[in-house]
C-alpha cells in the first residue's frame, strides 16, 4: 500500500505512544470488522426474540467494543462515548 505523503516512515499522531501505520490501519479495521460481526449477530438475536442469544452476542459484542477501545488506548488514543 502506498504511504501517504503526509506521513514519513516513522509517523505518528501527537500524543500516540506507537505509529500509526499500514499494520495499526490495518489491525485497527480488523476490530472494527469484528465490532460489527459481533453487533450483526445481536440483532438477529434481537430480531427472532432469542434471549439465551442475546444476551450471550451482547456480551460478545461488548468484548469486541472493549478490544477496539484497549488497542486504541495502547496507541495513545481513545474516544468518548456519546452523551444523549
Amino acid at each position: 500500500m502506498a504511504e501517504p505523503h503526509y506521513l514519513g516512515s516513522d509517523a505518528s499522531l501527537p500524543g500516540t505512544v506507537g505509529a500509526v501505520d499500514d499494520h495499526f490501519f490495518r489491525r485497527y479495521r480488523s476490530l472494527l470488522d469484528a465490532e460489527d460481526a459481533a453487533f450483526d449477530e445481536l440483532e438477529h438475536a434481537y430480531e427472532d426474540g432469542d434471549r439465551a442469544s442475546y444476551e450471550s452476542d451482547l456480551a460478545l459484542w461488548h468484548t469486541a467494543i472493549e478490544r477496539r477501545s484497549s488497542f486504541l488506548a495502547t496507541h495513545g488514543l481513545s474516544a468518548s462515548p456519546l452523551r444523549v
